[in-house]
């Protein structure tokens, strides 16, 4: 359980420190990109923790962002590719 918290904080801190270097090159394309890759991985592992936590309403409703944040970002993605 514990490797699991590391991973989740491992990244988004990675996917944080892109977004913020690439808002200061300019690219910001892939910065939302990092961004939204960022909000999928930590309402995602968000959803499983409040899962083991017995909140089921809650972990729910985190699952259906994490969802969202992931299509958001293959779209992003697309969209960069397709510049």
């Amino acid at each position: 359980m514990m490797n699991r918290k590391w991973l989740s904080s491992i990244l988004v801190a990675i996917f944080s420190i892109a977004a913020l270097v690439f808002i200061i090159i300019g690219k910001f394309n892939f910065a939302v990109l990092a961004m939204t890759i960022m909000f999928a991985l930590s309402n995602g592992f968000r959803a499983k923790s409040f899962e083991e936590q017995g909140y089921g309403k809650e972990a729910k409703w985190m699952k259906y962002m994490a969802i969202f944040f992931a299509v958001a970002s293959i779209i992003v993605f697309i969209i960069i590719l397709t510049d």
